[in-house]
């Protein structure tokens, strides 16, 4: 589940076929305000959630400083330890529990809306979830790089192919 109708997945986290069927994903849907100097590189997203008859889903609008710090949390979850992303207040946030080298929980709560929390155990991670995540990573990057930059503080200007 990579990509259907220009959206693409950030995050797929998924059991292995023919198990639970538990799967975490955080779709990018596209620019928030394309064309627009101080939101086009700002991430409209949704975190879906599916378990057995439970389907959820969460609105994010990601900061490119957002995927910054999930290129942080991946590095933390290699080494299978719990880690927290989107922790800033102004979105869900995930929490990712390790259970052992292919179990994982994970748990979205949306404290600044409805202060829903899900969580959903996956059992049947594949041994390469890191890597597939971190390709994940680099695709959006690809689709959507960053085209602005911040010259100073709340100046912003159209990034020139020489600031890449």
């Amino acid at each position: 589940m990579d990509s259907t109708d220009d959206v693409i997945d950030l995050i797929h986290l998924a059991d292995r076929p023919g198990t639970s069927g538990h799967s975490v994903s955080v779709r990018v849907l596209g620019r928030s305000q394309p064309g627009n100097l101080f939101g086009h590189d700002f991430l409209e997203c949704e975190i879906v959630i599916v378990a057995e008859s439970l389907s959820a889903a969460f609105s994010v609008t990601l900061l490119p400083e957002d995927l910054e710090d999930w290129e942080d949390t991946l590095a933390t979850l290699e080494t299978r330890r719990f880690a927290m992303w989107l922790t800033s207040g102004r979105t869900p946030s995930l929490k990712f529990k390790p259970d052992g080298h292919d179990r994982m929980s994970v748990s979205a709560h949306d404290g600044p809306a409805s202060e829903v929390t899900v969580t959903v155990p996956l059992f049947a991670l594949p041994t390469d979830w890191v890597g597939k995540q971190r390709d994940l990573l680099a695709r959006v990057h690809e689709v959507y790089p960053r085209e602005v930059v911040e010259t100073s503080p709340g100046a912003y200007e159209w990034r020139r192919d020489s600031d890449a």
